[in-house]
């Protein structure tokens, strides 16, 4: 591989890591929308649900009341044939059909109603579970983000509360030594301007002749005559 292909791949390399980056620094704000686009179809599926469980009710409730129609026409269709109206009771009969063509019908919606209920049940439930898994996994990724970055803060005050210590400690060591120091030259200019004085006493008791002088040459010459 030359260096201009080595190149265009550590380029788009880059490329790639960066467009990752970018991706990542989103990664929550994305799932956040996710889950709340998931919620609502969620809520739209339940919206549908109590629709068809209301049609399935109303259908239920035309099969009943088909139902009590039958009853009632077959008590009359009966009643005449016992009356020898033959006629009459073939109108009955066909207004009986048609009562009974109803209720098949009905009955089929009301069917049909219960097996999408069922079936959008089993979805919901699904779906719900796959909401509660996903928003438990986003939680988890919040709270594991959240302590790593707590986690690298700390880390990086640790890190600078340790320079600025050892600064502080560099500066306390230089401090003591200019103490000492001066301690030191406060004190030998002590014992300095004490030994001034003492010389400077000494002379005066000389001159006044109260105390010893040092010996002379004459002295020496003296001491040895008596010799």
């Amino acid at each position: 591989m030359n260096i201009w292909s080595k190149m265009m791949t550590a380029l788009k390399g880059g490329v790639n890591e960066a467009g990752e980056a970018i991706v990542d620094s989103q990664a929550l704000r994305i799932l956040d929308q996710e889950i709340r686009e998931s919620a609502e179809e969620l809520k739209q599926s339940k919206d549908s649900l109590a629709d068809i469980l209301a049609r399935k009710k109303v259908a239920e409730e035309r099969c009943a009341q088909i139902e009590g129609q039958i009853k009632e026409h077959e008590s009359y269709a009966i009643k005449a044939l016992d009356k020898g109206e033959e006629a009459l009771a073939r109108e009955v009969a066909e207004k009986l059909a048609d009562l009974e063509n109803q209720l098949a019908n009905e009955a089929d919606a009301a069917k049909g109603f219960e097996q999408s209920l069922t079936s959008l049940r089993i979805a919901i439930k699904q779906a719900e579970q796959n909401l509660k898994r996903f928003k438990q996994q986003v939680d988890t990724v919040k709270a594991t983000e959240n302590v790593q970055r707590a986690q690298a803060a700390v880390a990086e005050r640790h890190s600078g509360s340790q320079s600025k210590m050892r600064t502080a400690m560099d500066s306390l060591e230089r401090i003591k030594e200019k103490q000492a120091l001066k301690a030191a030259q406060m004190e030998a200019a002590k014992e300095i301007s004490e030994e001034t004085t003492e010389a400077s006493l000494k002379s005066k008791l000389e001159e006044a002749g109260i105390a010893p002088s040092g010996k002379s040459a004459d002295d020496i010459l003296e001491r040895l005559k008596k010799k």
